[in-house]
């Protein structure tokens, strides 16, 4: 009696060889080292590949190569408007490369975080940290368990990608200065973040530079409720002008005081940090551009390069920032 197969077996590596016309080593090179060939023999393999529904076996290909394929990225809150551009650059640059991402939140929690990087690191060629709450000597050590890229986390020795927010805040200090602001609040974020310090020691510097006096709130989560429960904070201080943490921030200080009746820019002026939210807050938002769409296609290549190397270069890869003035820095309402 003939048995009916429900389906056809998978094309396989030798058949893939046999209808491109190379050796089977060949076309195994061109899935784990396409750098040994040359780029023609590659495509019209990959070609072939494609054509016949051929996919390489990855756990094959991690037992012989000893690479997997995937690239882990772990941020600190994925529903910060700030990480989505970052991600899907860093998935693009990684696709574009044949390789997966895997994806974690650690959720601001320096303990959750060591806990994905446990997880993921045995599944994965390397790892990107954004705005990593780990501590110093935490992420050392794991520099040298597997090749990583810190983003908006200064630490020496490692490859970084650093997005410089000390130029856009001290414009943005000046710009309320100029505009006759005489006391300002820095509405902080995570004690633990390197974009946070970076902020508010160019808030203080550049204050102190112009005459200014600055009143540092407290950090807290970064995040819309954190900016509107800083609301009833700012009022109670003789600020005239906020610089918040973040967008996100900003958009909830703006909506806490809103609802105290206080508007920006007439009662209070408003700069937020990033430009990811700001031209779709009413009024729209001053802030300072960042670009993390850049911040992370850097990082992947960075991390591209110390897997082709074979070694971490330790460089630090700056990218500046700039002011943007938009509706909610104005004239100071006299308190």
């Amino acid at each position: 009696m003939d048995t009916m197969k429900s389906s056809a077996a998978p094309p396989t590596m030798q058949q893939v060889a046999r209808a491109a016309g190379v050796a089977r080593s060949t076309v195994s090179r061109a899935f784990t080292k396409p750098g040994m060939l040359s780029t023609e023999t590659v495509a019209q393999i990959k070609s072939v590949a494609a054509s016949l529904g051929y996919v390489p076996n990855q756990v094959a290909r991690a037992l012989s190569t000893g690479r997997h394929g995937n690239v882990a990225l772990i941020v600190p809150d994925v529903a910060n408007p700030f990480f989505p551009p970052l991600i899907r650059a860093v998935e693009a640059a990684a696709d574009a490369a044949g390789m997966c991402i895997f994806l974690g939140d650690s959720d601001e929690d320096p303990a959750r975080e060591a806990r994905l990087v446990g997880k993921l690191s045995a599944q994965v060629d390397g790892l990107i940290l954004a705005s990593c709450r780990l501590a110093e000597g935490a992420i050392q050590a794991l520099s040298g368990r597997l090749p990583i890229v810190l983003i908006n986390r200064d630490v020496a020795g490692m490859d970084r990608v650093l997005i410089d927010s000390a130029p856009g805040v001290a414009a943005a200090v000046r710009h309320l200065h100029e505009l006759g602001h005489r006391c300002v609040a820095y509405l902080a974020g995570p004690v633990s973040s390197w974009s946070n310090e970076r902020r508010r020691i160019a808030v203080l510097d550049t204050a102190q530079e112009s005459g200014l006096e600055v009143i540092q709130i407290a950090p807290r989560r970064p995040s819309y409720e954190g900016g509107m429960a800083a609301a009833t904070i700012v009022r109670s201080t003789r600020a005239t002008a906020v610089i918040a943490f973040d967008d996100l921030v900003a958009q909830g200080l703006l909506a806490g005081m809103a609802r105290m009746g206080v508007h920006a820019p007439a009662g209070i002026s408003v700069v937020g940090c990033d430009d990811v939210l700001a031209s779709r807050t009413y009024p729209a938002l001053t802030t300072i551009a960042s670009r993390p769409e850049l911040a992370g296609r850097m990082a992947m290549e960075v991390l591209l390069e110390q897997l082709a190397a074979g070694k971490s270069s330790g460089a630090a890869h700056m990218l500046n920032t700039e002011l943007i003035i938009r509706a909610t820095t104005g004239l100071p309402l006299l308190r």
